[in-house]
């Protein structure tokens, strides 16, 4: 292990030197940052010193929703509630190569419930930037590992009003930690993106213990037609309305050694600590107000049921298995946008008796007032849920949500 952290810390600081003698160094903070977790339409609301030597922005977004939910078996109800209200301050200090991001959470769906021994889940992310050109970005703090595509843009860009079934199960969140991003991107040739990091593999805001365990993401995306206008692998669907068509094939790899929790940065602490391997494929294409997506998400582990050596009959267990997302939609000129999505996800065989197999489709409709940053949008989504016993339950719901911010 000393090894490896010797030569990661190599690898790390001779590409910082060698990025260092290429010309074109960063001189205003356009915050073309590939791991900043925050769609972005303007600037929110900056401050820069006279001097020039610091820059602060300030930023918010609230979603508020109503749904009603039937679930077989239960007496129908609704919710209302706040289901993320997020602040966000980022800029530059001395000079803009050196920038950072802060990101808090208030609603109770971000924080979680307060238990006895547990943090406070207040902050997303606190993470310091060193971007010394165009095509190099370190990273020290919190914020999102390169994962998924879905996990990576920000819940604020959006076309439905939350993430995938399988993104709940299979994502790898976020984590403290190194990240080391090489980016090439051209409009007009073919690009590409090489995203590293090395991290705790706890998830966010953990201080119970320390070990020997750390997790290794590596992900490659590549753009054979060129790269999307104004960033747009980072928020679904065309709203730029792509002139030439648009493709980004990507692949990712974690894997998280001696993991104390479920779903690696997620879940209810195991009884025993267990190493996860997780593999994600995204395709990502656009034009002319068309958007598809469809990704592909699978977790494995060796032994998944850990018992409680106090009382063998509890237990928990390493959410093992794969999952599919497809996800079309268009955009009409007037900013109303049509969306469906299917998913499917497939519990592995070592824990098939513990939680069933699931199906989901959703439709939805969104009203774009101001890009992903006001909008109205509107869903229903069905659920099959296939049991080991060979039982099924179907639950459904319809859901309105407001999306407010800066």
């Amino acid at each position: 292990m000393k090894a490896f952290y010797t030569s990661f810390f190599i690898l790390f600081f001779t590409s910082i030197c060698f990025s260092q003698v290429e010309k074109d160094t960063i001189t205003t903070n356009d915050l073309r940052l590939a791991a900043l977790p925050y769609y972005s339409y303007g600037k929110g609301l900056g401050i820069t010193s006279a001097d020039s030597l610091f820059q602060l922005n300030i930023r918010f977004r609230m979603q508020n929703r109503v749904t009603y939910f039937e679930n077989e078996g239960e007496d129908a109800a609704y919710s209302g509630e706040i289901r993320r209200l997020r602040l966000r301050f980022d800029g530059y200090v001395g000079n803009p190569m050196f920038s950072y991001v802060i990101q808090l959470s208030f609603a109770p769906g971000d924080v979680g419930e307060i238990e006895e021994g547990e943090n406070v889940n207040i902050i997303r992310d606190a993470a310091v930037f060193y971007r010394p050109n165009k095509h190099w970005n370190f990273l020290f703090g919190q914020t999102k590992l390169p994962g998924n595509r879905q996990r990576i843009n920000s819940s604020g860009a959006l076309q439905l009003t939350d993430r995938s079934i399988n993104n709940a199960r299979f994502n790898i969140d976020r984590d403290f930690g190194f990240q080391a991003y090489y980016l090439n991107e051209d409009l007009n040739t073919f690009s590409y993106n090489v995203k590293t990091a090395i991290s705790t593999g706890e998830g966010r805001n953990w201080t119970k213990s320390a070990d020997d365990g750390v997790a290794l993401t590596a992900k490659l995306e590549v753009m054979p037609l060129g790269a999307f206008e104004r960033d747009g692998t980072n928020f679904e669907g065309d709203l730029v309305r792509e002139k030439k068509p648009k493709l980004l094939l990507s692949g990712a790899f974690h894997q998280n050694n001696w993991a104390r929790r479920e779903q690696g940065q997620l879940g209810q602490d195991l009884f025993e600590q267990r190493t996860m391997k997780s593999v994600f494929l995204d395709a990502l294409f656009k034009y002319q107000g068309w958007s598809f997506m469809s990704t592909y998400m699978s977790r494995s582990a060796e032994n998944p049921i850990t018992f409680n050596p106090e009382d063998i009959l509890e237990s928990n267990f390493v959410y093992v298995g794969d999952g599919m997302d497809y996800q079309l939609s268009y955009i009409f000129r007037t900013n109303y946008e049509v969306i469906g999505r299917f998913s499917t996800q497939k519990v592995h065989s070592d824990i098939k008796a513990l939680t069933p197999d699931t199906k989901q489709f959703t439709l939805g409709v969104t009203k774009y007032l101001w890009e992903h940053a006001f909008k109205i949008q509107a869903e229903v989504t069905y659920s099959q849920l296939d049991f080991f016993t060979g039982n099924t339950a179907d639950n459904w719901y319809a859901r309105v949500q407001l999306e407010f911010g800066i």
